[in-house]
């Protein structure tokens, strides 16, 4: 997750109460199959979320999609499954792919140091000597860091980020750069430690420019939207119609107080506008091996790279708890291995994309709304309503 003022509460709660529900896929029809809309209404009546999008994924095909409340609840616009909006972390998955359309054309190596794809040095400062890998920064072992005094500049409000990757990214991470400092780096070699870097998501997104010839928004596109349909998705806030995009709030003392748009420097880590509909097509095609209707972004081995968990206990992280927490390529488990995917927090954001380790479940989920930290159980218990609804939605379909 990205944006730092709810998330790891949140998580905490939600690990303690899928850890009684989210174990059996094939949950019997009725009760948790019913009423789903006034859960939902009744959730975010209570809680202050503006707008909530959500879609659910049966043996990789949609199966049930709905929006609730408002896209902008001053001019009465319904959020619907078609509403775009901010992402968050979600982006890096995008990214991943496009690391591993690169990889497979022959243009980047995983495992290869990435000082051979860039034009200014990235060097650890403790471990000189150890090369940082695009493998390491897909799976946050990279050592980099994000240090928050430099990192929330990034945000830009008000419209898309003037300043470019490759004037931040060397500026933060190669000796003398203005913001180069040795806490930018965490006190472990590169590969040893996991720390959930953006930066280094940053880096990753970099270097595919680097190695592709031309800006990440542009090649996935080409390479990832265009094959999709994904016609309304885009990185920057210049590429998806304003009437389209959902105003983002955060709820205060009974309040929807709207957001500014904003954008992003390090725009690969969490830039990708898009909505429930369109991400449900990219969804579907990670988990069916790289392609969605006929239409192929990856190739199987690379699609099925991307998604094997990278950590045994040969070479895990000295942090990481194999039975809690492991790694694809811009891909996770979740909630000790309960589920697989992606999500995202951002101001005004937070997402899901989440599926069974299986891949026969899964669920996005969409709110533009930001609670306080005190109210992060809201967002738990939105996803297990909706959770429930696709086991029971699964095993109706038997």
């Amino acid at each position: 997750m990205r944006f730092r003022t709810s998330w790891r509460v949140a998580a905490m709660l939600v690990a303690m109460l899928v850890s009684g529900w989210a174990g059996a896929v094939d949950a019997p029809a009725g009760a948790a199959g019913e009423g789903i809309d006034a859960r939902l209404q009744v959730r975010m009546a209570e809680s202050g979320l503006v707008g909530v999008g959500v879609a659910v994924i049966i043996d990789r095909k949609l199966a049930w999609s709905k929006g609730y409340g408002f896209a902008d609840k001053q001019r009465g616009v319904p959020f619907t499954p078609d509403t775009v909006m901010a992402i968050g972390s979600i982006s890096k998955t995008f990214t991943g792919v496009a690391m591993m359309q690169a990889v497979q054309e022959g243009s980047l190596s995983l495992d290869e140091d990435i000082n051979r794809y860039l034009p200014f040095k990235v060097v650890h400062p403790a471990f000189p000597e150890a090369r940082i890998t695009l493998r390491q920064l897909a799976t946050h072992t990279s050592g980099i860091t994000d240090r928050w005094a430099v990192y929330e500049r990034q945000y830009h409000w008000g419209g898309d980020a003037p300043e470019t990757l490759g004037d931040f990214l060397p500026g933060y991470l190669a000796a003398g750069g203005k913001d180069y400092a040795p806490e930018n780096f965490v006190p472990h070699a590169p590969g040893t430690h996991r720390e959930y870097s953006n930066i280094g998501a940053a880096l990753a997104g970099y270097i595919v420019e680097r190695a592709v010839g031309e800006p990440l928004n542009t090649y996935t596109r080409r390479t990832i939207f265009a094959p999709l349909r994904m016609a309304r998705s885009g990185w920057l806030l210049s590429e998806v119609p304003a009437d389209a995009h959902a105003t983002l709030y955060v709820a205060q003392d009974g309040f929807s107080i709207p957001l500014p748009p904003y954008g992003l420097t390090t725009y690969p880590d969490g830039g990708v506008r898009t909505s429930v509909a369109e991400l449900s097509r990219f969804f579907i095609a990670l988990l069916g091996g790289g392609q969605y209707e006929g239409a192929r972004i990856l190739q199987p081995a690379s699609a099925a790279e991307m998604m094997r968990l990278q950590y045994t206990a040969a070479n895990k992280p000295d942090n990481i708890v194999l039975a809690e927490k492991n790694s694809g390529l811009f891909w996770a488990t979740k909630y000790d291995g309960r589920f697989v995917g992606h999500g995202g927090s951002d101001p005004g954001v937070r997402t899901e994309m989440l599926a069974t380790p299986a891949g026969d479940v899964a669920v996005v989920l969409f709110t533009n709304t930001s609670l306080a930290e005190r109210d992060g159980k809201v967002y738990a218990e939105l996803f297990k309503d909706v959770w429930e609804h696709a086991q029971a939605l699964k095993s109706a379909a038997k």
